[in-house]
């Protein structure tokens, strides 16, 4: 029970269990409503032979809304009872690179994380910077890392991962010519230790000078850190913050991320071709979304889901898309498990 002294007294453990608790919560509350509204159809289709011609004119009018109600509690049932997602719950890294396109594709990086970190602000979460690479004088990000603390982040964000796809006029174009960048995003779930054991022995740190824009040293104690995981070649560099020490924490955590990361797509790779049908290949070279700027357009090409409220969108309102998203793989799943 929750109230048990013995869990209560430990907060990872109340976590986990008062998060089980909520889940199968909405499982018994919708399977409760199920039953109830199932009893009101067997009512009304025996009310539907009273001798009372008013009674029987209630039944047949409620009985379609009630069959309409009783298939959408079904529906919502067997998504309750799909496998959970274990990293669901998880904080995320998110992760955004500039790729084609230059400048643009910097100053576009710097876009999508503006909007995933409004998002999150409305959302009640917490975004740290984790480490970030200037794109140079025009602005933006070759590389941003964050990790984002919050409720179900994960399980919001998880479908970001891809190519995002921007068609709009440089600031720098005296043609007015529209031009095509790309970024990538990935996001990341944030790895526990007791998940991923690291042999220090496979590591190889480095410390350097931090450097700024040009290349030019901006402190003079070596407090970047480079950290190389010798076995899969992996490099994670973080030169953010003036302390050596919070350098290295910052970059054993970003690490663990991705080598969790790796370790759960090779093993979705050796369970399931099935997966690839779901959710895509995992390349995050895929394009799963353009942002349309001369057309005010954004749209998702997974689930060809097309809004035309640009702005708003990179302002943050991305709820809608997110939702839409998580509505289309949960059917996709129960197609697959039926």
């Amino acid at each position: 029970m929750l109230s048990d002294p013995a869990v209560v007294g430990k907060p990872g453990v109340y976590q986990k269990y008062a998060k089980e608790h909520a889940d199968l919560g909405e499982l018994v509350e919708t399977y409760r409503e199920y039953e109830k509204t199932s009893r009101r159809i067997e009512e009304d289709q025996l009310l539907l032979k009273d001798p009372d011609e008013e009674m029987r004119e209630l039944a047949k009018e409620e009985l379609p809304h009630l069959k309409e109600a009783l298939q959408a509690l079904e529906e919502r049932l067997k998504i309750l009872l799909l496998p959970r997602d274990p990293n669901d719950e998880k904080n995320v890294f998110l992760e955004i690179r500039a790729g084609t396109g230059g400048d643009e594709a910097g100053l576009f990086a710097g876009d999508l994380f503006r909007m995933y970190a409004r998002f999150a602000e409305t959302t009640g979460w917490k975004v740290e910077v984790m480490s970030s690479t200037p794109a140079g004088g025009v602005g933006g990000f070759k590389e941003i890392i964050a990790l984002v603390t919050g409720s179900g982040a994960y399980s919001r964000l998880k479908y970001e991962s891809g190519t995002h796809r921007v068609q709009r006029v440089p600031v720098t174009e005296a043609q007015g010519r529209i031009h095509t960048s790309a970024v990538t995003v990935a996001i990341l779930p944030e790895a526990e230790e007791v998940e991923l054991n690291i042999d220090p022995n496979d590591l190889r740190i480095d410390v350097y000078r931090s450097t700024g824009h040009g290349g030019q040293s901006v402190n003079t104690t070596d407090s970047a850190v480079r950290i190389t995981h010798l076995p899969t070649g992996l490099v994670v560099t973080c030169q953010d913050e003036k302390s050596q020490l919070k350098n290295k924490n910052k970059a054993m955590k970003v690490l663990r991320a991705r080598l969790l990361d790796a370790a759960v797509r090779k093993q979705n790779a050796e369970i399931s071709e099935a997966r690839k049908s779901q959710v895509g290949s995992g390349d995050r070279s895929e394009r799963i979304r353009t942002y349309n700027f001369p057309q005010g357009r954004v749209t998702d090409h997974r689930i060809g889901l097309t809004s035309y409220s640009l702005e708003s969108f990179l302002g943050g309102e991305i709820g809608f898309m997110l939702d839409a998203l998580s509505t289309h793989y949960q059917t996709e799943a129960l197609k697959q498990s039926g």
